[in-house]
């Protein structure tokens, strides 16, 4: 007669952390509803905003978890290539072709400007891949992470040499009108950026799922040696990776400066700091992680810099975003769709 075991119908016990976890959890969900009481419209708008701002940082922390999940490098000069795709942007469209106001011309301009600032940042990924991080690949991993810092700051000497070293006001070709619903104003350019990189984001997502290129870049993520074993290139793949990182950061650094209107030659920093805790955020290497986690970060950041309930206004919010980081670290240090595995040495 066989036997069911004693613990098969005991309920799982909750350790210390997990009943902390959904304490948090709860506490969030509560600030949030009392935000939305405090101030329905005011919510709304700051939704659309947040969404909006979510989408680009989503863009950029797809880099960071793309070349992550090949090479287990955090890339921290990918912010700064970012950067450079917004003045690179700013400089064609408004100094070189000459357009500074909303027309059909203009978008039509913007989005072969978009394009070239993808292809751009795309080759000056790949040369960086080459020159700096292709021969530290079997060396401890400090060394490309400094090697990952320098080139940040060659990058950003560069923005200073093309933008120069003050933030540079920059014309809008994006409509400057408002779409309203009952007694809500939505800005269209909020629209317009997650119209322009949804798109955008499904294409990646395609490509790296779907097709030749894609499984080979997986195969090379899964195990190198067992890819060049099956006939793979593992660094073309890995180019690949960082072409499409690159592109991704130029398409988020056009959509930055006609939201914005500035470009200056730190914004890389800043940015690619929030990115980076997206990507954290949704699971480092998992690429819906990153989209969801920048969506995230930028509904949370629209939120707090409302003051709505008990956020506690923008001076506040890099606190805010980076405590969110810390206690993902220590509650979930796999991010919401990723694992936490113990690394053997």
């Amino acid at each position: 007669m066989s036997t069911v075991p004693a613990n098969l119908f005991r309920r799982p016990q909750l350790t210390l952390m997990q009943i902390l976890g959904y304490a948090v959890l709860a506490l969030a969900a509560f600030v949030v509803v009392v935000a939305f009481i405090d101030g329905p419209r005011t919510f709304v708008q700051v939704v659309v905003i947040g969404f909006s701002n979510g989408a680009l940082y989503a863009l950029i922390a797809l880099g960071y978890t793309m070349v992550y999940g090949i090479i287990e490098l955090i890339n921290f000069a990918h912010g700064d290539l970012f950067m450079l795709g917004s003045v690179l942007a700013a400089i064609f469209l408004e100094e070189r072709l000459n357009q500074t106001s909303s027309s059909a011309k203009a978008w039509m301009l913007l989005a072969v400007v978009m394009i070239a600032v993808m292809a751009l940042c795309a080759a000056f990924n790949v040369t960086i891949e080459k020159l700096a991080y292709r021969r530290l690949r079997n060396s401890p991993k400090l060394a490309p992470l400094i090697t990952a810092v320098g080139v940040s700051f060659i990058l950003q000497n560069i923005g200073i040499f093309m933008n120069g070293s003050a933030p540079h006001s920059r014309a809008s070709v994006l409509p400057q009108s408002s779409w309203h619903v009952g007694a809500i104003d939505i800005r269209l350019k909020y629209i317009v950026v997650v119209l322009v990189t949804a798109p955008l984001l499904l294409l990646m997502t395609w490509i790296v799922q779907k097709t030749r290129i894609g499984k080979a870049m997986r195969a090379t993520a899964q195990d190198r040696d067992a890819s060049l074993l099956m006939g793979i290139n593992v660094d073309k793949m890995i180019s690949y990776t960082f072409a499409l990182g690159g592109a991704l950061a130029g398409a988020a650094g056009t959509m930055f400066v006609q939201v914005n209107g500035t470009t200056r030659y730190d914004a890389g920093f800043r940015l690619g700091l929030i990115a980076f805790t997206s990507a954290v955020l949704g699971g480092v290497g998992n690429l819906l992680g990153a989209v969801i986690g920048g969506v995230l970060i930028g509904l949370i950041q629209g939120l707090n810099d409302s003051g709505l309930g008990f956020f506690p206004g923008q001076k506040w919010t890099q606190t805010v975003l980076f405590g969110i980081l810390i206690m993902m670290i220590i509650f979930r240090p796999g991010g919401i769709f990723g694992s936490h595995q113990q690394e053997k040495v």
